[in-house]
């Protein structure tokens, strides 16, 4: 006889799918409300191995995980992303530029943990599996372990900001990376007095959440149904309404 509850039996049980759903949905990017408090080693711990265990091309874990808590450091990586930052300002239009002057970008020196998530293209040797007509695959790789990183800080309380205004030849420099190892990201990673309900850049009019029904396509290439008449668009288009009218996030 068929076992119709096959396909929920791997299925976390609610509280705990929850729980994953919360730390996806509350999630932010944190430049500006780090706390001098320490981050245990237990704690942080735990958020590294779990990005230790992202999933990789060809089992090849091509990422390192540099730890810069050094003072003087972290000021020698922030003099670097104020002159990329400078830099950065005068590519956007006037309006746009007064905007970007306003927005704090980094908690470089704020935080008590910097860290470095890098890439070793050559990991593995020259020849990797389910990289061998897609070499950005590394590249792609390493990001996961950065977002494995970053759930897990914020279910253990910790806030995390991606700092990307930088010069890759110069961070590299700084931080003795050697140049065939790809700096994938500069995080600022600690405890904060709190956590935005809204990503910062959608609260201040940066850009606006797109609609996700533009996003699905249908079999082929712009078969998009933005008027929810699939039943799956129609429940997107809920869900979405749900989360920027009410604040009701999917558990």
């Amino acid at each position: 006889m068929e076992n119709l509850k096959a396909p929920l039996a791997h299925a976390f049980a609610d509280a705990e799918r929850a729980a994953v759903y919360q730390a996806i949905f509350s999630r932010r990017d944190v430049r500006g409300q780090f706390l001098p408090e320490p981050v245990p080693d237990d704690v942080l711990g735990r958020i590294l191995m779990a990005a230790h265990h992202a999933p990789s091309v060809g089992f090849m874990q091509p990422w390192s995980f540099q730890l810069v808590r050094s003072d003087a450091l972290k000021q020698r990586v922030h003099d670097l992303f104020e002159q990329a930052n400078a830099e950065a300002a005068q590519m956007f239009p006037d309006g746009r530029r007064d905007i970007y002057s306003r927005l704090k970008l980094q908690g470089i020196v704020d935080a008590p943990i910097n860290l470095c998530v890098t890439c070793d293209r050559t990991r593995s040797g020259p020849v990797v599996l389910g990289r061998t007509h897609m070499p950005s695959m590394d590249l792609f790789s390493s990001v996961c372990a950065v977002q494995n990183l970053w759930l897990a800080a914020r279910a253990e309380g910790v806030g995390v900001g991606w700092v990307s205004i930088f010069h890759e030849r110069a961070l590299q420099e700084v931080l003795g990376i050697p140049a065939h190892i790809v700096p994938v990201a500069y995080l600022c990673i600690g405890y904060v007095s709190h956590f935005q309900d809204k990503p910062e850049l959608e609260k201040v009019g940066w850009l606006p959440r797109l609609p996700i029904a533009d996003l699905i396509h249908y079999e082929q290439w712009g078969a998009t149904d933005t008027t929810g008449q699939n039943p799956l668009t129609a429940k997107l288009l809920a869900m979405q309404a749900g989360i920027q009218q009410h604040g009701i996030y999917p558990t």
